[in-house]
């Protein structure tokens, strides 16, 4: 089930960068349980933010055909957090092509900010999804 973690016609991409953004509002209700009574944005939300970034720009580079396997998390690195992202609050992520590989494998570096304040930052590495046999 897809979750949207990028408000839609937000993503830009320039070159080997794109940016975007997730208003996080009254209507997450995801936000409720974490934490109750001090709703935050989750940190794998963040991080999800970012990844989504990266496959837009995979998306937006036209570099694998639109029937190929979705692109997947295959290594997160050096993840860090550094701000919290409450309701009102909008999370705007850039992400930067760092290395394309052989067999569709794409390493990204990427930071969400929050009020100009660094709230994640970390690397990561998307691969295509693998499916299994069926039989």
């Amino acid at each position: 089930m897809p979750f949207p973690m990028l408000d839609p016609g937000t993503a830009v991409r320039d070159g080997d960068t794109l940016t975007a953004s997730r208003a996080v509002t009254e209507a997450d209700d995801f936000l409720d349980d974490h934490f109750p009574g001090f709703p935050i944005l989750p940190g794998v939300m963040m991080l999800e933010g970012l990844v989504q970034a990266a496959s837009a720009w995979v998306d937006a580079a036209g570099l694998r055909p639109a029937e190929a396997e979705p692109l997947v998390v295959q290594e997160v690195k050096k993840v860090t957090y550094a701000a919290m992202v409450r309701r009102g609050e909008t999370l705007e992520v850039t992400v930067d092509l760092k290395k394309r590989e052989e067999g569709d494998r794409f390493t990204f570096q990427g930071t969400g900010r929050v009020n100009g304040r660094e709230a994640v930052k970390g690397r990561f590495v998307l691969v295509p999804a693998v499916r299994p046999a069926v039989g």
